[in-house]
């Protein structure tokens, strides 16, 4: 049998998206666009999950282009990947809200090692997306911000989910990040019962940026539900 490293590394080295965008949307994929990145998350992956144990689900929107995006690892980005992984990568140096948050998550429930032998974190849609704003500048896109992406992505999304389950994923709930995210999700899980339930969490983005003065509150609301 595979280990659970083995199996994500494999997907990772394998994700692709061949497909039409839409034409004012570009594909994040760290795998392909840094040589770097897979050698990291090798090494990520290798050091936390080396073992065949079953796994709960947290799942995020899609990679943003300063975490997940760039490195390869979902709501992680170079600081934490470097100062709390151990794990250092020479060629990006990034800074993302919802990995600070995510992180202090970890820190609080005990620490990576502890976390990552219980929780895989990924995505809905394991490939991000960057958009065309009307000043001319390319920002971060969710797969739902635009119908016309969703409906491309959909069959995509899928499968990528079903993949993920295959690594050793328990099925009876999983953790779905930002309230409309979970209304997508809703919508894939009920037609392919892919989960028995899921429990919506406000998106660590929304957190950071609305409500940083409640912080440690959705902080404790976390560790509660991760318990």
């Amino acid at each position: 049998m595979n280990t659970f490293a083995e199996q994500v590394i494999h997907s990772n080295r394998n994700l692709t998206f061949a497909d039409h965008l839409p034409d004012d949307v570009q594909l994040l994929n760290p795998f392909r666009e840094n040589e770097e990145i897979m050698s990291v998350t090798a090494a990520f992956y290798s050091k936390f999950y080396n073992d065949a144990h079953e796994r709960t689900l947290i799942l995020g929107i899609n990679p943003g282009r300063l975490g997940g995006g760039a490195t390869g690892i979902p709501f992680t980005d170079s600081k934490r990947l470097t100062q709390v992984c151990d794990i250092p990568v020479s060629s990006i140096s990034t800074h993302e809200p919802s990995s600070v948050f995510i992180y202090e998550v970890i820190r609080q429930y005990g620490g990576a090692a502890a976390f990552y032998s219980r929780y895989f974190i990924n995505s809905v849609c394991p490939l991000g997306f960057i958009r065309l704003n009307n000043r001319g500048n390319w920002i971060n896109c969710n797969y739902y911000d635009d119908e016309r992406l969703f409906t491309t992505m959909k069959p995509f999304i899928i499968s990528s989910l079903k993949k993920q389950i295959d690594f050793g994923i328990d099925t009876t709930k999983c953790f779905i990040l930002g309230k409309k995210n979970a209304k997508y999700f809703e919508i894939i899980n009920a037609e392919e019962k892919l989960f028995e339930s899921f429990v919506a969490l406000d998106h660590p983005r929304f957190i950071e940026q609305y409500r940083s003065k409640h912080r440690q509150d959705y902080i404790s609301h976390y560790l509660q539900c991760l318990a």
